[in-house]
């Protein structure tokens, strides 16, 4: 009961309409911060907190998060249009939102991921007005051991359960984690992948990455059919808004579902990207027989999108709570905490309720006006699919160029941006699948770490992979859905010889 009434004490803070004007403006900026990629959620508040200096913290807290729901919404409509991630949480939501939109149905599929997404950031508050003191008490049981079984189970569930053979998919893999490895070690310090080229030291950025497999990738392949959209454009129907929203129901179970994978990878350092791409995985293996994902499944979309929403409004509990900032924006937005003269951390809550349970409030108000505003542009984003391709194309190629030499401003990352653009292509071409190299890219970093801190804190022995009972569930079902399903495959190929026989 202390929670709800310092809640509605909130309330009164977010409702005042200075803070709902900075709400608007903020999923407005963010927006188009999350259309534009290679932008990025954390590169458009950093540009942002300067301006809020002036401010008084708890308003400028409300824009910056109001920013960072607009990007996340942003992100998803390139996704979904032109196979362009805006944000690296975007990337699952291109494996069916952009069939969809071929199909015709860029309307239907924009309408489905902003309300689902609308639907995570709600669980996502809940949790956080709800459940902040076991929460944070829960974060604090993730070692580095709990953290490599979490990516390993991530890894294992695309090569044990995924759609793609799992020759390919651990191909794909291989190749993701050998570019996380590029750059220097940051435990050893040696060098590795760099081949001689200094602008390698630093690593592969993942959204040079991501522009050059999915979005010039997509480009190379449709100039191989012809400068033809592969795909006709939307009907301009709010009505499509409408049946979206009636038909999201239906798929009730992955709602809840991602909603609570997008809530423990929030609150524990997974991240909003990993949290997307697990939740499309699972919902891919909850799915009927038959239904084939990558083809325009609504779950394809409402998996991700959910998870990715919940994940990143559950990020800023551990910030807020503990001072440990569980993903890019977080740790930006931790930043601009201290530079107001504020310490994240459990006191937080008892020196400044004014300051948290405004904050809180005010997603409640943010996410509504953030959906609102998302579902209004919906036609007008769907008309971009009514210009003629031979228009459009160079449009998109220029925003991904923009957009990898945005990340850090090196003519070189074009190049990459170039080459991925190929890599992508190829893989089409052979049917390679794209999500374990993506997948593998933005989790094989921090599954190194976390191996090596896990080996460092074990002297070099795997028992610490099942020292605890939290652990040791985690790695015992990551082997059971890595040997489970070619087992299962294997006896019903011996039954159906025999059956033959």
């Amino acid at each position: 009961m202390e929670n709800f009434s310092y809640l509605l004490h909130g309330f009164e803070i977010a409702l005042q309409p200075y803070h709902i004007m900075l709400m608007v403006m903020g999923v407005l900026l963010g927006l188009v911060v999350g259309v534009l990629p290679g932008l990025g959620a954390p590169n458009g508040v950093s540009l942002l907190i300067p301006l809020t200096f002036s401010m008084e913290p708890v308003s400028a807290i409300i824009l910056l998060a109001s920013m960072y729901w607009g990007a996340l919404f942003g992100g998803s409509t390139t996704s979904i249009l032109f196979n362009i991630p805006g944000e690296p949480s975007s990337v699952a939501t291109t494996f069916d939102g952009y069939p969809m939109a071929q199909k015709g149905q860029g309307t239907r599929a924009l309408s489905l991921a902003f309300f689902s997404a609308g639907f995570g950031a709600l669980v996502g508050v809940i949790v956080i007005t709800l459940l902040s003191g076991w929460a944070a008490e829960f974060a604090l049981k993730f070692g580095a051991p709990e953290y490599f079984a979490v990516y390993f189970l991530a890894f294992c569930a695309f090569i044990g359960m995924g759609s793609s053979s799992p020759g390919k998919t651990i191909a794909a893999l291989t190749l993701g984690l050998a570019l996380s490895t590029v750059g220097m070690d940051t435990v050893t310090g040696t060098l590795r992948l760099t081949y001689g080229f200094d602008q390698l030291l630093g690593g592969i950025s993942f959204l040079v990455v991501v522009i050059g497999l999915f979005g010039l990738g997509e480009m190379l392949s449709t100039v191989e059919e012809g400068l033809r959209f592969r795909g006709s454009a939307s009907a301009i129907e709010f009505g499509e808004v409408l049946r979206a929203a009636r038909e999201l129901p239906r798929h009730w179970a992955t709602l809840l579902r991602s909603s609570a994978i997008g809530v423990w990878m929030g609150i524990t350092p997974g991240g909003p990207t990993a949290a997307s791409f697990m939740s499309y995985g699972i919902a891919q293996q909850a799915s009927k027989p038959g239904e084939r994902f990558g083809t325009g499944r609504p779950e394809g979309i409402i998996a991700p999108e959910t998870a990715d929403h919940s994940a990143g409004t559950c990020a800023m509990l551990p910030m807020l709570a503990l001072g440990v900032p569980s993903s890019a924006t977080a740790a930006v937005m931790m930043g601009g905490l201290t530079i107001w003269g504020l310490n994240p951390g459990p006191m937080l809550f008892q020196s400044q309720p004014s300051f948290v349970w405004g904050l809180i409030s005010s997603m409640y108000v943010a996410n509504v006006i953030g959906v609102i505003l998302v579902l209004a542009t919906v036609p007008l984003f769907a008309a971009l699919l009514r210009i003629p391709f031979s228009i459009i194309a160079p449009i998109i190629v220029s925003i991904c160029f923009v957009g990898a030499y945005t990340v850090s401003s090196a003519v070189f990352d074009l190049w990459l941006a170039l080459l991925f653009g190929i890599v992508g292509y190829v893989f089409n071409k052979l049917r390679y699948p794209l999500a374990p190299l993506v997948l593998a890219m933005v989790l094989g970093n921090k599954a190194e770490h976390a191996f090596q801190q896990s080996m460092i804190l074990s002297d070099g022995s795997l028992s610490v992979f099942f020292s605890n009972g939290l652990v040791g569930s985690i790695m015992t079902i990551a082997l059971a859905v890595l040997l489970l399903p070619p087992a299962l495959r294997l006896l019903r190929r011996g039954k159906s010889v025999e059956g033959a026989a």
